[in-house]
């Protein structure tokens, strides 16, 4: 297929799934359910970081798991008490235990209580002129095990491009928060990190997609083929590459 005809493809494609209608069944809606900024962020946030697996499911442990703070996360994590860290004892998620939850409460509060919004805890790391997000993942996954209480095993639920990891999830949610436009699925509230910047999220259904139209020639997945698969999208949306994300993934989800 000669690229302008795989552009036309892939911009049909983006057309076709970055819509409300086909994100109902999409993690993204749980924080799309609320209002307030930080509510956003800690769902948008929390929900990224469970979200491997059946998506019902992913959508069903958000739930509970903001169900236990009344639904009202900005608040619970402001006010509660280390005793009110109880009731959530007993929730997990695959291999997010409770050691998971405690810290990630104990991290969350911490923060807020500290500063207004979670974008800081990423555009801190970043300039105008940064190409991309590495260094804000970096940065922020250094800050976030950074308290004294950082349990080890918690590590791998926050990937960080040091290691060489893909980073889908944080890439999902910084696309969920910083991407403009009028389609009504992605937030785009957070201003000091440019759509620009953003990487697409990949994972193996979108692996397999992107190499059956040839846009990935490195063998590995690893953040390497996120920046290659990010930077081919930029030849044709360089303010936005991240906007063909949906097509990757509207595609792959059609298929399973």
């Amino acid at each position: 297929m000669k690229d302008k005809d795989l552009r036309k493809f892939f911009d049909d494609r983006v057309h076709q799934f970055n819509k409300p209608e086909f994100i109902t069944k999409d993690p993204i809606q749980i924080p799309r359910s609320y209002d307030l900024l930080q509510d956003r962020e800690i769902t948008g946030f929390w929900t990224a970081m469970l979200a491997w697996g059946n998506r019902t499911t992913i959508i069903n442990k958000s739930r509970e798991l903001f169900e236990l703070m009344g639904n009202e996360p900005y608040r619970f994590i402001m006010e509660h008490k280390e005793i009110d860290r109880k009731a959530f004892l007993e929730f997990k998620h695959r291999t997010f235990q409770a050691t998971d939850t405690l810290y990630f409460l104990h991290f969350l509060q911490w923060f807020y209580q500290r500063h207004e919004s979670l974008e800081d805890a990423f555009a801190r790391y970043l300039t105008p002129g940064s190409p991309n997000v590495e260094e804000a993942l970096t940065g922020f996954h250094q800050l976030f095990f950074s308290l004294p209480e950082a349990p080890r095993r918690t590590r791998k639920h926050v990937a960080t491009p040091e290691k060489g990891a893909t980073c889908k999830r944080l890439n999902m949610f910084l696309r969920w928060m910083v991407r403009k436009d009028d389609r009504g699925v992605d937030f785009g509230v957070w201003n000091r990190i440019s759509p620009a910047q953003l990487m697409i999220p990949l994972d193996v259904h979108v692996e397999k997609v992107a190499r059956r139209y040839g846009i990935l020639t490195r063998k590995s997945r690893d953040w390497k083929t996120v920046v290659e698969l990010t930077e081919f999208f930029k030849r044709w949306g360089p303010a936005d590459p991240a906007r063909y994300d949906f097509a990757l993934f509207g595609m792959s989800a059609l298929e399973k």
